[in-house]
């Protein structure tokens, strides 16, 4: 394993989960989509310009077709003839197979395919050394995705306020006069910063999942802005270490390896997590519905407990019937009642004991305020 191929899928998880937080919470989450592939026409555009694979302009290019795909989208939604979903199914496509005609037309003997743009290349990410002075001092894009990660935190950090109101209340935000158009294309261009950053090595389908999943993931969790940041982030580290490990081990795509277990890590909190998780709901369910069974029976119990009456009622047959339940039904909650000490058997005769009926008037005052 080489550390310095778990540092980039580390900082790249990173920075795609400050700026996926927001993406999530504003629900964009599909125009990371668009922008992660239509950035691709930007690399292109000023390839065709500079001549040079290595040039910074390439990012610049990118960030701003990042930012124009936005303003496109957003102005067919302003229309109101079109759905935001509908207009980034209009706008990414259209891009992208610009760029992929571009490609093939122009660019067939040079290094920048579209395999290349989806899938990366994060086996040979430390290949591509960063030389100063003919010193080697590490992996290109460990530093590129460096950069990027502390101008997200930074970003993040600078302007929490500011980001937190406009992403739960852009109209307070608007009359505060934080300028949210003004960070929004702040946050967009941010966004296309990251993808274009991240493409030569974890490829597009990497940071479209490292900007919604560990966020996604996080919420399960917390509610609480900061914290979802905070959890994003090593969410992301712990996606990116288990990925890359399994594909590691397996001699399998570290990006496509990394995604899938974005997946899966999401889909086990979905299901397990024990605060709000699928399965912790239905067995919560379940329980009210059995205490509130067992709280029916309890309140029959304690009504014709009375000495005149409780040996005519409060027999296990007389239960039954007058409950209209099933016979393995009355068992199995006169059972529970006894296991927890809430009733006890004289004879065929079901009393409650002093904790049942403590618990029979806590239930009733709770239900009464």
């Amino acid at each position: 394993m080489s550390m310095s191929i778990f540092l980039i899928a580390a900082f790249t998880a990173m920075a795609s989960s400050i700026v996926g937080v927001f993406l999530v919470l504003r629900k964009m989450s599909m125009m990371t989509d668009a922008i992660s592939h239509t950035v691709l026409l930007g690399i292109i555009l000023a390839y065709m310009i500079v001549n040079d694979l290595s040039s910074p302009l390439l990012i610049i290019g990118a960030t701003i077709i990042g930012v124009t795909t936005v303003y496109l989208i957003e102005m067919l939604v302003k229309t109101k003839r079109t759905s935001e979903d509908a207009a980034t199914g209009v706008v990414f496509p259209l891009l992208f197979s610009i760029s992929v005609i571009i490609i093939s037309l122009g660019f067939r003997n040079v290094h920048i395919d579209v395999d290349a743009v989806l899938l990366g290349s994060l086996e040979l990410a430390d290949q591509d050394s960063l030389l100063i002075n003919g010193i080697n001092i590490g992996p290109k894009s460990l530093y590129i995705m460096g950069t990027v990660f502390i101008i997200n935190l930074l970003f993040f950090l600078l302007l929490y306020k500011e980001l937190k109101i406009i992403s739960f209340d852009p109209a307070l935000a608007a009359v505060l006069g934080f300028m949210p158009v003004l960070i929004h294309y702040l946050l967009m261009t941010l966004v296309s910063i990251t993808a274009v950053a991240a493409f030569n090595a974890v490829g597009s389908i990497l940071v479209i999942s490292l900007m919604v999943g560990p966020a996604m993931t996080a919420l399960l969790f917390t509610r609480n802005l900061f914290k979802t940041v905070i959890f994003s982030m090593l969410i992301g580290i712990l996606n990116s270490f288990i990925g890359y490990l399994i594909a590691y081990n397996t001699d399998l795509s570290i990006s496509g390896m990394i995604s899938v277990v974005t997946l899966a890590v999401f889909l086990i909190v979905l299901f397990f997590n024990p605060k709000n998780g699928v399965i912790s709901k239905i067995i919560s369910k379940k329980k009210q519905r059995e205490d509130f069974t067992l709280l029916v029976l309890l309140m029959h119990i304690y009504t014709h407990s009375d000495i005149s009456s409780e040996v005519k009622e409060v027999t296990f047959n007389n239960i039954n019937f007058e409950l209209n339940w099933k016979e393995n039904k009355t068992y199995h909650y006169i059972k529970l009642g006894i296991e927890n000490l809430y009733l006890e058997k004289q004879n065929d005769i079901i009393k409650l004991t002093q904790k049942g009926i403590n618990f029979h008037n806590q239930k009733i005052e709770e239900f009464s305020s």
